[in-house]
């Protein structure tokens, strides 16, 4: 797959989205020597449904996740990874109750602090 920036596959249109996917897998098939029969069927999914997804054409989205299982490249779900952000302003108020300091527990000067072990 060819690196593309975000503002890219925004201009692309979804037949050319869809045809980059298919792309894809052709791709992975062909670089594992399998053919579509080979492949449809470990997929579990007829040659004809493969051959739809190769050229671009619409599939399910089960279809897709099968035959990326089958070909080892479930890896470009990472894609998909939804992660929580925090705001920083949750940030700050949550530290905002931190303690800053660490106070001895008379809340004064240990006698004899000014000498040292040294």
């Amino acid at each position: 797959m060819t690196e593309k920036s975000f503002k890219e596959w925004v201009s692309m249109s979804d037949k050319a989205l869809t045809g980059h996917i298919g792309a894809f897998v052709r791709h992975h098939r062909m670089e594992q020597n399998k053919t579509q029969d080979e492949l449809a069927a470990a997929a579990g999914i007829s040659r004809s449904t493969l051959s739809l997804l190769e050229r671009g054409e619409a599939v399910t989205t089960t279809t897709l996740i099968q035959v990326l299982r089958i070909l080892d490249q479930l890896c470009v779900m990472d894609a998909f990874e939804v992660r929580e952000r925090v705001s920083p302003l949750a940030i700050a108020k949550l530290q905002k109750g931190k303690r800053q300091r660490a106070r001895s527990k008379s809340g004064k000067k240990d006698e004899g602090s000014d000498i040292t072990d040294w």
